[in-house]
């Protein structure tokens, strides 16, 4: 009984799990559109730039489902704001994708580069996702981190396979 209370109390709301999808798609579309602005190849260009439209896409479709739930984030203590906000800050900005100051021009010295920088963020988002579902309770909770998750294996295997025609040429 004691640990399904230490369970509860830290597990994430479905709110929480919105903000810490909202920082990681904030990360990636950042990444990716300033990746696509400077590559230079015309593949990378068009990954980086479709990434970036689906960054955006997710975004918006996240920001919907927050604004759904904004009448339960006025009815939340201190202490539960504050738990996505400190894993937010402690566990995923600059730790899944480069921060933005990184992306910058001349952060990322060549389109292969950003390839290789772009599949170990989305391993990271990977484990990172993964880790929260294998974490939590709640299943409403757990599917919101399961969408992201199902999207962030599409988009490695998209970087993934254009390095292998990378490789190949």
């Amino acid at each position: 009984m004691a640990s399904d209370a230490k369970a509860t109390l830290n597990s994430f709301q479905c709110i929480d799990a919105l903000e810490v999808s909202l920082s990681i798609e904030r990360q990636g579309f950042i990444f990716y559109d300033k990746a696509a602005r400077s590559a230079i190849d015309p593949r990378v260009r068009a990954i980086f730039s479709r990434l970036a439209n689906e960054e955006k896409e997710h975004i918006q479709s996240l920001q919907n489902k927050a604004r759904f739930l904004q009448p339960a984030l006025t009815k939340r203590s201190f202490s539960q704001k504050s738990r996505a906000e400190n894993f937010i800050k402690n566990e995923l900005e600059g730790k899944v994708f480069p921060p933005a100051s990184e992306c910058s021009e001349g952060g990322v010295k060549s389109d292969l580069e950003a390839l290789d920088v772009g599949i170990e963020a989305e391993k990271r988002s990977i484990e990172v996702l993964g880790q929260l579902v294998a974490d939590e309770k709640k299943m409403d909770v757990r599917m919101i981190f399961n969408h992201l998750l199902a999207e962030e294996r599409k988009h490695l295997a998209a970087l993934e396979e254009l390095k292998l025609t990378w490789d190949q040429k």
